[in-house]
């Protein structure tokens, strides 16, 4: 039995595609990978004087690509103006209450309520005293003159009725001056108990005030970190496009490649097994041949008569 072999091969121009493709797989596969420049590379203990040339040669052609791909790096958007005069008019606020809390804090204590007695207070007890001391002088002397209106000028009649009467204006000018210091107490001490249920109001409303100020504080620091985030992500995809380029382009021409391929007739090799002819065969092709060869000649033979 024999055998037959057919081979079927694409284009030469394809094969040498496929051969190049090929290559600089194999080529890159040797390329260590850097996402930095060269300045950024130090010898590590254990690594070779090859290992680190490579790895010099690979972040040197990264800064050449970098370069190259400095117009297709993704860019940040600054804060607008809104954005910033936000930021300033949050930050001026932080802490805006502090005077006014230290200004209710100062007016407690026990004696919190002097600060809140009235500063006329002491002249207008003068001024009262003085009005009562009048008024009772001149009852001092309408006692003398009905005494002597009543020929008892001098007398004990008299001396009873002005101590009687001085007995009862002490104790009325003891009341009225006691009265209004005691007024004058209440008033600031009411006041000052005020002043204190307004500083419990504060105590309470400190955490409020300092949990809005860190709210604050939260969203802006949110607000500056996710501006910040968006630099470092700019800068990876950068560093990453430079520093996987040639594996990229390498990808592109791979499917470039495959593209043209696909196009063309499949390369390959087939194998056909064709049986030996048998002896009656072999008789018949041979006789064939001589009937053939012998007709051909007896038709020269005819021409030549």
């Amino acid at each position: 039995m024999a055998t037959e072999t057919t081979i079927s091969r694409p284009a030469p121009f394809v094969e040498d595609l496929g051969k190049d493709l090929a290559q600089q797989a194999v080529a890159l596969t040797g390329v260590p990978v850097v996402s930095g420049g060269i300045g950024s590379l130090s010898q590590m203990s254990g690594e070779t004087a090859a290992g680190y040339k490579g790895r010099q040669d690979a972040a040197r052609a990264f800064d050449v690509r970098k370069q190259n791909l400095a117009g297709l790096a993704p860019q940040i958007a600054g804060q607008d103006a809104l954005q910033q005069q936000a930021q300033t008019l949050a930050q001026q606020g932080v802490g805006s209450y502090q005077p006014f809390l230290q200004g209710a804090q100062a007016a407690t204590g026990p004696q919190a309520f002097q600060q809140f007695m009235s500063p006329y207070q002491s002249q207008v007890m003068d001024a009262s005293l003085a009005e009562f001391d009048r008024n009772s002088q001149i009852q001092q002397q309408r006692i003398s003159e009905s005494a002597i209106a009543n020929n008892a000028f001098g007398g004990s009649r008299e001396g009873v009725a002005q101590a009687e009467y001085m007995r009862g204006s002490d104790m009325n000018r003891a009341q009225l001056q006691a009265g209004m210091l005691q007024e004058g107490f209440q008033n600031a001490q009411a006041a000052a108990q005020q002043q204190f249920n307004n500083q419990r109001g504060l105590a309470q409303l400190v955490p409020g005030l300092q949990g809005t100020d860190i709210s604050r504080l939260g969203s802006l620091g949110a607000l500056n970190q996710a501006q910040t985030q968006a630099g470092l992500d700019a800068t990876r995809e950068a560093n990453r496009a430079a520093a996987f380029q040639p594996q990229e382009q390498l990808q592109n021409y791979g499917n470039l490649v495959t593209g043209i391929m696909g196009g063309m007739q499949g390369s390959g090799t087939a194998t056909t097994n064709v049986p030996n002819p048998t002896p009656l065969q072999t008789a018949l092709g041979t006789g064939t041949t001589l009937a053939g060869i012998y007709s051909a000649l007896n038709k020269g033979n005819i021409t030549q008569i």
